[in-house]
């Protein structure tokens, strides 16, 4: 289980995130909802270790890693897929996948079969480079260069973003599978009520730096999730 207790982060003298806490159980999905702005994307850049917090603590699997660099969060199976997709345009399908080999032992630098079960475009796709793709299809390639690194905990920040519909139920198709193993806990940052509601089992609301709602799914009214995300 991830377990971020009280976390407080600062961007200069901006308050970005004030007492956050949140946890991800595996075998499940837990969705972060809110406005543009309001301390999400920050939130799990502090949990990969990517912007450093000023209190609070970050515990995954029973070890504080509050103080651990981003590449030993990866080593102890952290991923993150970052809003964005930060795909390499110029290296082949290929060699972006082969990027999730950095934090592996070398006995298991290989990409798994299931890469290619889950995301069959890409296997016809190896040889192109990552720029020639299409918006949904770079998104595809930056989850499956996630998933290279065998994570038991992932991040997922705005997956839907900019994506066609298709690529959308794909993508949603993908998470369910991966939650449903049992053996990785989710925690993915959504803008939009329906994604996170077909997905979620429990779901997280943020409001300028601050948890304003928490709880399993079912708990928690939509009305009142929803008053969070109107503009």
């Amino acid at each position: 289980m991830l377990q971020a207790q009280a976390i407080d982060l600062f961007y200069g003298a901006s308050h970005a995130l004030r007492g956050v806490s949140i946890a991800a159980h595996k075998g499940k999905i837990t969705c972060l909802l809110g406005r543009n702005g309001v301390g999400k994307t920050s939130l799990l850049r502090a949990l990969m270790g990517l912007a450093k917090t000023r209190a609070g603590q970050v515990r995954w699997e029973d070890a504080d890693i509050s103080h651990l660099a981003p590449e030993e969060r990866a080593r102890r199976g952290i991923a993150f897929v970052p809003q964005g997709r930060d795909i390499f345009p110029l290296l082949t399908v290929e060699e972006n996948l082969e990027i999730g080999f950095a934090p592996l032992p070398r006995r298991e630098r290989s990409i798994p079969e299931e890469i290619f079960s889950l995301f069959p475009v890409l296997q016809s796709m190896l040889r192109r480079r990552g720029g020639d793709l299409s918006g949904g299809q770079q998104q595809q390639l930056a989850i499956a260069r996630a998933l290279v690194t065998r994570p038991r905990l992932l991040l997922f920040d705005e997956p839907t973003e900019g994506i066609q519909p298709s690529i959308i139920e794909d993508i949603e198709r993908v998470i369910r599978t991966l939650a449903q193993r049992g053996d990785m806990a989710i925690l993915l940052v959504e803008p939009y009520y329906e994604f996170a509601r077909a997905l979620a089992d429990d779901i997280a609301v943020m409001d300028r730096g601050e948890i304003v709602l928490a709880g399993a799914k079912a708990a928690l009214p939509e009305q009142d999730v929803r008053r969070f995300l109107t503009i």
